[in-house]
């Protein structure tokens, strides 16, 4: 027996599921202090649930999920509207040579997980998904990639997907404080305040900015012209036997249109994206757990966990090795490697929520705030999306 929520039974779930999931979040500890996303403690409770009624009274509830693949393309879209040139140039030599640190990271990160699906007698795409597709690629890329997947017949692909991108979700929260106050107090590092009390001003004289129906309306055009103009390229790519993923494409739609805004002086309320992206993101994360398939998931558990640990480990040598030292062994440096843990396994809210949680106590790094957030929001997903397509087109994946 099925019973099948239509897409606003779907949506008002899903609120639901934020609501239920900040509660747990508030009052559980280990959610609190690691700062894991309501929609993620809300979602997997949700899908547990979903997976109970079923082993139990043989019901399968199952969702449309329309809504959330157009959320997908909303957020990617947002990241698209606020990362600026200006501030790409700003970031200079330390943004360059994050970004080349991530690059080889993802590479590492995928021959990884390829390396682990052969052991595991997988096809190697799979190893992908085990790789930068879910850790680095984070929910929407698992969820992107996962939909192609399911058309060349790995069926399951898209549940594995988000499942690890679940998992590197709680990892890069959990590892990414500890990574940074190892590193602290080993090398005795102390913050450099001057920046960050001008950065904090700015930041509250912009939280206390007025919101208009123009500046809402506004958005919501522009974030349509994202969604709809990247379909349209994604279609014209497509007939030329180019294949990305739709997000990848509204987010550069978005880029050129944010630029354009610049040069021609005009501006767009960042506050308004910010706030549309927040909610998409949510919304979108709720849905996309909470229609988990667990008991597929759980068929391959012990796997997945050899998969995390190895990832983790993977991450964490990288971060604290490698990142660390290339940034300069100092204060910024420890911050930035704490963010670039919740890169790559989570997502860039990840990275954020360990450098807020790191900085709070030990203070500012304004530096790390700059470059990390412009390497997660604008170039590992194009990156990322170029070294799987580099994967793809190796001979083992063609068999």
């Amino acid at each position: 027996m099925e019973h099948h929520l239509e897409a606003v039974e779907t949506l008002i779930l899903s609120i639901l599921v934020l609501y239920v999931g900040a509660v747990l979040t508030r009052r559980i500890g280990f959610l609190s202090r690691n700062s894991i996303p309501p929609a993620v403690t809300g979602g997997l409770l949700c899908s547990i649930l979903v997976a109970f009624i079923f082993g139990v009274w043989e019901l399968k509830i199952t969702f449309d999920t329309a809504l959330r693949d157009l959320l997908l393309l909303v957020f990617f879209s947002t990241i698209g509207l606020t990362a600026r040139l200006r501030l790409l140039v700003a970031g200079g030599k330390a943004l360059v040579l994050l970004l080349v640190i991530a690059v080889g990271f993802l590479v590492l990160q995928n021959s990884t997980g390829v390396l682990l699906a052969l052991g595991f007698d997988a096809h190697p795409a799979m190893g992908l998904f085990a790789g930068s597709i879910s850790f680095a690629g984070g929910h929407g890329t698992a969820i992107a990639w996962g939909n192609e997947a399911a058309k060349a017949g790995f069926a399951v692909a898209g549940d594995v997907g988000i499942a690890f991108a679940t998992f590197g979700l709680i990892a890069g929260g959990v590892i990414g404080g500890p990574i940074a106050e190892r590193l602290i107090r080993r090398h005795r590092l102390q913050a450099s305040s001057d920046e960050g009390s001008a950065k904090s001003a700015a930041a509250e004289a912009r939280a206390g900015g007025q919101v208009s129906v123009d500046d809402v309306l506004g958005t919501i055009f522009l974030l349509a012209l994202c969604v709809g103009l990247g379909d349209q390229v994604n279609k014209l790519l497509f007939a030329e036997g180019v294949l990305l993923p739709g997000f990848l494409t509204a987010m550069v739609v978005g880029i050129v249109l944010t630029n354009l805004a610049d040069a021609r002086g005009r501006q767009v309320n960042d506050m308004v994206i910010d706030l549309f992206g927040d909610v998409s993101l949510r919304i979108f994360l709720a849905i996309s757990l909470m229609s988990m398939d667990l008991l597929i998931l759980a068929q391959a558990m012990g796997p997945m966990l050899i998969v995390l640990f190895v990832q983790v480990t993977l991450m964490t040598f990288i971060a604290v090795f490698i990142v660390f030292r290339v940034m300069g062994r100092d204060y910024d440096a420890a911050i930035i490697s704490s963010g670039f843990a919740g890169l790559g396994l989570g997502a860039t809210p990840v990275a954020i929520g360990n450098m807020q949680a790191v900085t709070s106590k030990h203070g500012p790094s304004p530096k790390a705030f700059l470059v990390v957030p412009l390497v997660g929001a604008f170039f590992i997903d194009i990156a990322n999306a170029l070294v799987i397509k580099f994967f793809l087109g190796l001979p083992m994946f063609q068999v």
